[in-house]
C-alpha cells in the first residue's frame, strides 16, 4: 500500500531512540523527508548513519529539550521559516515512577510543562501551515495508562490524560480543515523504557528483572511485548494519507492488554 508519504515533511519529537527513532525511521522509509528532533542529536545521527542510503538521505537531526521553552521557540521558528511541516509526531520522555499520593506539586509542574504544555505549545506554532495546506497530521504518543492506570505511574497517568483531552478538543477544531488529529496509547513495547520500569519493579519486589519482565508478559494476551516497528507501522498509517477519515481517536497498541472496549 502507498500511504502517500513521498511528498510529506514530518517532524518526530524524542527520536534518539525507542519508539520515537523506530517512528522517524519509518516514515522515512515511507519516503517523508523527516526532521528527528532530541536533546541527544549524536544518538539521532548514530541510528541514522546505519539506515540504507536513501533512507538517511530524508533524515535530518535537530536539537529540541521539551524541558526548554526557548528551545521550543527556536525549533518552531526554524520549521515555519522552512515552510512549514505536514506531520508532528509528538513524543516526550516518560517521568518517574510516583504514587499520586507521593507527587509533589513541583513535580507536577515540572513534568507538565515538558510533556504537556510545551507539546500544545509547540503544536499551535506549527498548525496554521498545516490548516493553510489542507493538510496535516498530529499524532500523539501517550499510554494505555489514560485508560487503565499504572501503578506508581501517578505523574504519566495524570498528564498523559490531559494530552488526550487537548488532543480530542483539537480534532473537532481541525477536522474539516484536512487536519486529523489522533493519540496512540502504547502498552508494553519493548524499549530501554520498559527495561527500566522492569528493573525498578524488580528492585521494588525483591526479584530480577527478567523475572518481573516475565510476569508483566504473563499478563498480555498476546504473551510478549511489542516491538518499535510495530508500533511505528501503526504511527506510519495514522499520519499518512490513507488516515485521512481518522481523527479524534485513541488507538490501542497494547497485545490486547486492556480488556476493555
Amino acid at each position: 500500500m502507498d500511504l502517500g508519504l513521498h511528498d510529506k515533511r514530518a517532524l518526530v519529537l524524542g527520536a534518539s531512540r525507542g519508539l520515537g527513532a523506530a517512528i522517524a525511521r519509518t516514515l522515512a522509509s515511507e519516503g517523508a523527508s523527516v526532521i528527528a528532533a532530541a536533546r541527544n542529536v549524536a544518538a539521532t545521527d548514530a541510528w541514522a548513519s546505519q539506515c540504507p542510503e536513501e533512507v538517511r538521505g530524508r533524515i535530518f537531526s535537530a536539537s529540541l529539550d521539551l524541558a526548554d521553552l526557548a528551545s521550543v521557540n527556536s525549533l518552531v521558528a526554524t520549521l515555519k521559516e522552512a515552510g512549514g511541516v505536514d506531520i508532528l509526531i509528538g513524543n516526550s520522555g516518560g517521568p518517574p515512577p510516583a504514587e499520586a499520593r507521593e507527587a509533589g506539586r513541583d513535580d507536577w509542574l515540572k513534568h507538565f510543562e515538558a510533556m504537556a504544555a510545551n507539546l500544545f505549545h509547540l503544536a499551535q506554532g506549527l498548525l496554521p501551515g498545516m490548516v493553510e495546506r489542507g493538510y496535516g497530521r498530529i499524532v500523539t504518543i501517550a499510554s494505555s495508562g489514560v485508560e487503565q492506570p499504572i501503578p506508581r505511574l501517578a505523574l504519566s497517568n495524570g498528564i498523559r490524560s490531559a494530552v488526550v483531552g487537548w488532543s480530542k478538543t483539537l480534532a473537532a477544531e481541525v477536522a474539516g480543515q484536512g487536519v486529523t488529529v489522533n493519540v496512540v496509547l502504547p502498552g508494553r513495547i519493548h524499549t530501554e523504557r520498559v527495561d527500566q520500569l522492569d528493573k525498578a519493579a524488580a528492585d521494588r519486589t525483591g526479584t530480577t528483572p527478567d523475572l518481573a519482565a516475565a510476569a508483566s508478559r504473563s499478563t498480555i494476551p498476546a504473551g510478549r511485548y511489542g516491538t518499535p516497528q510495530e508500533f511505528a507501522d501503526v504511527v506510519a498509517f495514522l499520519a499518512s494519507e490513507r488516515a485521512s477519515y481518522v481523527t479524534g481517536a485513541k488507538i490501542r497498541i497494547d497485545g490486547g492488554a486492556i480488556r476493555g472496549i
